[in-house]
């Protein structure tokens, strides 16, 4: 594979599924960063949300209806989305026990098995899917 650049190729000596290993593990990061985008998007919207809730309390009391924006106020502004939680500790614990030492895991596995490098199975793949020779399918930049 000696059109792979320096940062992508398999060191010597590393196996198949050890490349794979790593791929996978790095794959699987992937998914849980976009699970990690999802989470923050929901602590965002949540947010803007219970923020909402000033006006429906303001416009409530204005309307002469204070029972309706005292229930409004005290049962929904401001609640946890789980017990003790809001969004933001949702993510913070997230971050902390999953998110972390996963990611830690990952990156100590690639140093590991393959000297830190990343993609080694999607360079590879590259390299065997491409047309050699072809303007469109380059090996590097």
């Amino acid at each position: 594979m000696s059109d792979l650049d320096s940062a992508h190729a398999r060191p010597a000596g590393v196996s198949d599924d050890a490349v794979a290993a790593t791929g996978k593990l790095s794959e699987m990061l992937e998914r849980i960063e976009r699970a990690r985008g999802a989470l923050y998007e929901f602590h965002q919207l949540m947010g803007g949300a219970d923020a909402m809730l000033d006006d429906v309390v303001d416009l409530l009391r204005k309307d002469g209806r204070p029972e309706w924006a005292e229930r409004i106020e005290t049962e929904i502004l401001g609640r946890n989305v789980l017990e003790g939680r809001w969004s933001f500790q949702v993510v913070e614990e997230f971050d902390d026990t999953y998110y972390g030492p996963l990611r830690d895991t990952e990156r100590a596995l690639r140093e590991d098995l393959v000297g830190g490098r990343r993609h080694v199975f999607e360079a590879e793949m590259k390299q065997a899917r491409r047309t050699h020779g072809h303007p469109a399918h380059t090996a590097t930049p």
